[in-house]
């Protein structure tokens, strides 16, 4: 690897939601600067507020610097930009309140113009109310559709990833009565190849190995309890192994589950958001990360949401949160690896083997 890709990362983390652990996992994550031999952080929020976390915390022999710009980030601290005027802001934890929302949305849209600006490597978004942040700027069920949106692309896949298990959904945040209608072959399609371009650029597979799961149970039983298994998946599946993709299914979702067939594969597509993250957050809550493919940048998040019923408690665990910044580090130097590797095409190097890649080292060396 070139001296350039061994360069540290600029990590932006968007505070997210300040009345929920947000402040807390964060803080947690890099008390003491631990990540620092990996990547610079800098925390988009308020350094009022996470000022006040700290003492909240008995975090006090740790500083934190304020900046302006990414420019200006230490690598030996851990660099605060403020987003909003917070000199009257006071944190409730545990508390809806229509000012953190807005706060939340500030720093989100700040760490978004210096991703699509270079001016970072990667974003972490610690969680937000997807109900108080809307607004004229915010109308979308979550981050994953804002970046989609931020950074034009038709759609972004959301992908949950832990150290054994990684898994895609067809439908995101909608309601359960609308999934039948999004169930359709050029969406399928899609995500395969968003899922397949995502693990081979990503995480470094080299022939992946997907697995599909069916929208009905028991995978429609032949027809009895569903036909988009025969009509739409099972078609299009054949195509794709046809085409020399190792993507296999429909399975029913429980047994699929249960008899931890899942790792046999790289990946699982699930066909709604609670098909694929209840048995996602079961098997790796503490540890997931929601990583965003099909962005030209690099996004991650932890796999919980706000947690009022905790906040400020002292008992929010940060696996999810330090997780997702290691494997925030890791994408964005293996994406400029590849591109490296792209630009020197005439010296015929090797591209990474999955065994290599960095995030498959990280979990191995960070089993949580």
């Amino acid at each position: 690897m070139s001296e350039q890709a061994n360069e540290k990362p600029l990590i932006g983390i968007s505070l997210g939601d300040y009345n929920g652990i947000g402040p807390e996992v964060v803080l947690k994550a890099l008390e003491s600067n631990q990540l620092s031999s990996m990547c610079t952080p800098i925390i988009y929020g308020s350094l009022r507020v996470l000022n006040r976390y700290r003492q909240l915390l008995q975090m006090k022999d740790w500083s934190l610097q304020g900046i302006q710009r990414p420019e200006q980030a230490n690598p030996k601290n851990t660099n605060v930009i403020t987003c909003w005027n917070d000199q009257q802001t006071e944190i409730e934890p545990g508390k809806v309140t229509p000012e953190a929302g807005q706060a939340a949305l500030a720093s989100l849209k700040r760490a978004v113009e210096d991703l699509k600006a270079g001016k970072i490597q990667a974003l972490v978004t610690a969680p937000i109310n997807k109900d108080n942040i809307q607004s004229e700027e915010f109308k979308f069920p979550g981050h994953t559709e804002y970046l989609a949106d931020a950074f034009e692309t038709k759609e972004a896949l959301m992908f949950m990833v832990s150290g054994e298990l990684r898994v895609g959904v067809l439908t995101g945040h909608i309601p359960l009565a609308d999934v039948r209608t999004h169930i359709t072959r050029e969406k399928l399609s899609a995500k395969i190849k968003q899922i397949l371009s995502s693990l081979k650029e990503d995480f470094g597979a080299g022939k992946p190995r997907v697995a599909v799961l069916g929208l009905n149970p028991h995978a429609g039983e032949n027809g009895l309890l569903g036909t988009e298994e025969q009509e739409i998946i099972a078609p299009l599946l054949t195509e794709f192994r046809q085409n020399g993709h190792l993507v296999f299914g429909p399975f029913p979702a429980d047994g699929f589950f249960a008899a931890k067939t899942y790792k046999n594969y790289d990946a699982v597509l699930a066909m709604y958001h609670d098909q694929g993250l209840i048995p996602f957050k079961t098997i790796a809550f503490n540890e997931g990360v929601n990583f965003t493919a099909g962005l030209s940048a690099v996004r991650t998040s932890p796999d919980h949401g706000t947690a009022y019923d905790i906040a400020g408690k002292g008992v929010a665990e940060p696996g999810s949160m330090l997780q997702a910044i290691y494997l925030a580090c890791d994408v964005s130097r293996y994406r400029r690896e590849l591109t490296e590797l792209k630009k020197n095409a005439l010296q015929e190097k090797p591209q990474p083997s999955e065994s290599q890649h960095p995030s498959n080292k990280q979990h191995q060396r960070n089993k949580f």
